[in-house]
């Protein structure tokens, strides 16, 4: 039986270990080291959810320069070594909307081109409408990393890009076989329907058992799992280890946040990476003498501890100065922060933010006077994961909106409001880009509660206090026209297509304008959120009611 012993020959660089998980049940007993000799094996540094080419928060975390440091230090010490990339590469980004995900290509050819990369496609791979398909077929035909996946084929026209994607892909590793099993999400699930991608509709652990039988008649030595799915169809997915044993981990993406699981003797470990390489997975395999297999999983923080790649940054620096050359407003002033705002993922994904309030405070009026009832944004609309403080620069307020960003209003009852809602407060795990931002309401949450019955209180203005919203009362609503269209599940009640507006301004240029108005008159932008008064609340062990 497999165990896991600790590696305890870790660089200065990654001795910032997280997580040293027992990847097999009762192997916590008695861990030890395998002596060196014993061993042959391989490195799997595992990254998902990435959108920029260089880092995020001010620079002091994440980015590409930071893994190409630590696949580099690897290799120095021997390892051979493999990258894995959960999805969501070419969209969205304020890069994208010029270069069409150009520019994260040619990122991850660079490391390609020091350690293989496997990619399976996010659902934000397929931003490109029909009519850009030449930009997405150009993305894969440039791509030098191989995309794998089991549940979805391209259907470009295009022949070289079509046969781009492997399924029931297979690899060789210190001397070993490793066969992938690989599934994205589906439309309807989360995942994005365009013409040019067929999907196999079938339940993602049909698909995963198909590709693992064939895998087994090949004679593989080890299977892993690479997905861009929720944590909870990956938490379902590793139940198949009871039936495939040689299933031994899952690599995710789509959820932003770092994510274990541990292995047990019917269930493969999960890992999952931060966005943009905050946060990565160093994953070792090794083989002993005896024929054990040991399985070692270290978060790797990429923070200002870790160096960038100078050859790396020097990539970095050539699209920082084309794309000032396209685009020199980005670089201009445009008023001044009231408060520091932190729009990490961690933050605006999980509740109540800063900057969250103030964009959908300026979402509400988007219609004119009076402002509507409510509105709320999906968090996944706010992408600039960093810091804004001091000057507001325009170029803080497009890396906000990945999207176009038009908004609509409707008219519904105050139950079909609270049945809609429901629907941001699903699921396991933190960091949803379903996660609202809200405004002209207070919402409170039991997470325990089962999904879509969560919504413990939900209360609006009522003269100099709250009250709980009227279930029979209609409400003006505005919120994010890609939500109108019942994406981030997110369902449009019966009757509100009747009293929705056009499509209505983008709520970039309304930030763009609310801003610029404060700073006319010398006014400074943005609250601190007030503990006195929030917007969002969960009840659990520190907070048994709703409203103190």
């Amino acid at each position: 039986m497999a165990q896991t012993r600790s590696d305890a020959k870790l660089t200065a660089m990654t001795r910032k270990i997280l997580l040293l998980l027992p990847l097999l049940l009762g192997a916590c007993a008695g861990l030890h080291e395998v002596p060196s000799e014993q061993q042959d094996g391989f490195t799997i540094i595992h990254l998902n959810d990435t959108y920029r080419v260089a880092d995020v928060e001010d620079g002091s975390r994440g980015g590409f320069g930071r893994v190409v440091t630590v696949l580099r230090e690897l290799q120095a010490a021997g390892r051979e070594v493999h990258v894995t990339h959960g999805g969501d590469l070419l969209f969205p980004s304020l890069e994208s909307q010029i270069w069409f995900g150009g520019q994260m290509v040619r990122a991850l050819n660079f490391i390609d081109d020091l350690a293989p990369v496997y990619f399976i496609a996010g659902n934000h791979e397929f931003d490109s409408r029909e009519d850009d398909l030449a930009y997405f077929i150009n993305a894969v035909r440039s791509s030098r990393f191989d995309w794998i996946g089991d549940n979805y084929q391209l259907a470009s026209g295009d022949e070289e890009t079509d046969a781009a994607v492997k399924s029931g892909f297979v690899i060789e590793a210190a001397g070993r076989k490793i066969g992938f099993f690989a599934v994205t999400l589906l439309p309807g699930l989360g995942g994005t329907d365009r013409d040019y991608v067929q999907y196999d509709e079938r339940d993602y652990l049909d698909v995963a058992r198909a590709v693992m039988a064939d895998l087994e008649r090949r004679d593989v030595d080890m299977i892993v799992g690479l997905t861009h799915l929720y944590l909870q169809d990956d938490e379902r997915l590793a139940t198949l280890r009871a039936e495939f044993p040689a299933l031994h981990f899952i690599l995710g993406g789509h959820d932003h946040e770092a994510v274990s699981r541990m292995q047990t003797a019917s269930s493969a470990a999960v890992f999952k990476g931060s966005s943009n390489a905050r946060e990565i997975w160093r994953i070792d395999v090794d083989f002993t003498a005896d024929g054990e297999t040991v399985v070692n999983a270290q978060a790797l923080p990429m923070d200002a501890s870790v160096p960038k790649d100078s050859a790396y940054e020097q990539l970095v620096e050539e699209w920082r100065t084309e794309l000032l050359r396209l685009y020199p407003i980005i670089d201009a002033r445009v008023g001044t922060a009231g408060v520091r705002f932190n729009v990490t993922e961690e933050e605006v994904r999980n509740g109540e933010n800063a900057w969250g309030n103030f964009v959908v405070d300026v979402a509400r009026g988007a219609f004119g006077q009076p402002p509507s009832d409510l509105a709320f944004v999906n968090s996944g609309s706010i992408r600039i994961d960093d810091f804004i403080a001091d000057d507001i620069s325009y170029e803080d307020i497009v890396r906000t909106f990945g999207f176009p960003s038009h908004l609509r209003r409707i008219e519904l009852t105050g139950a079909e409001f609270a049945a809609m809602m429901e629907a941001g407060y699903r699921g396991t795990g933190g960091s949803k880009g379903y996660f609202p931002q809200v405004s002209g309401f207070r919402v409170c949450v039991d997470r325990s509660r089962p999904d879509f019955d969560r919504i413990a209180s939900l209360q609006v203005p009522d003269g100099d206090g709250w009250a709980e919203i009227d279930p029979g009362t209609t409400y003006s609503l505005i919120l994010p026209d890609f939500l109108f269209g019942d994406q981030d599940g997110y369902t449009m009640p019966a009757g509100s297509r009747a009293t929705a507006s056009r499509r209505g301004p983008e709520l970039k240029y309304l930030v763009v304008d609310a801003i610029v108005k404060a700073q006319f008159v010398d006014t400074a932008i943005g609250e601190a959120v007030d503990p006195a008064n929030p917007r969002y609340v969960e009840l659990g062990p520190d907070r048994a009611r709703c409203w103190q």
